[in-house]
């Protein structure tokens, strides 16, 4: 089964999970000095947040599938739409060891696509994708 995944940049941790505990009316299951992450049935969420430095706001928004398999489809149907994926296998990224398969939609929008094998005790690096096409200059 899939569940949607939301990653936000926040500004402090501590005030994030105070607000978002309240929104979900549960705790985080994972908190770090630096990260948070609450795995919820309803609605059926995997939501991620951090403090690493990047704009705060959705950093990206994706989907978390149960199987290497799963993975591995939803690669294949960015690919045959014509999107140009960035995969990653293996990697270590907040907290998790996954395998992932990033694209980045017409608005610009960053999509990540992963399995998640385990837990690692490090965030871990954040993906570096390749930049999308430039935009075309109007008029």
């Amino acid at each position: 089964m899939k569940r949607l995944h939301m990653h936000v940049s926040v500004p402090d941790i501590g005030q994030a999970v105070a607000f978002y505990s309240t929104l979900f009316d549960a705790p985080p299951s994972v908190v770090k000095d630096d990260y948070a992450k609450w795995m919820l049935e309803d609605p059926r969420v995997n939501l991620a947040i951090s403090s690493r430095a990047r704009a705060t706001g959705v950093d990206h928004v994706g989907i978390q599938v149960d199987s290497a398999d799963e993975l591995a489809t939803l690669a294949t149907r960015l690919k045959a739409a014509g999107n140009t994926t960035f995969d990653q296998e293996a990697t270590t990224c907040c907290y998790a060891k996954s395998d992932k398969s990033w694209v980045t939609d017409t608005a610009g929008v960053r999509w990540e696509t992963f399995y998640t094998m385990g837990d690692a005790t490090s965030y871990g690096e954040d993906e570096v994708m390749p930049d999308a096409k430039p935009k075309s200059a109007c008029c």
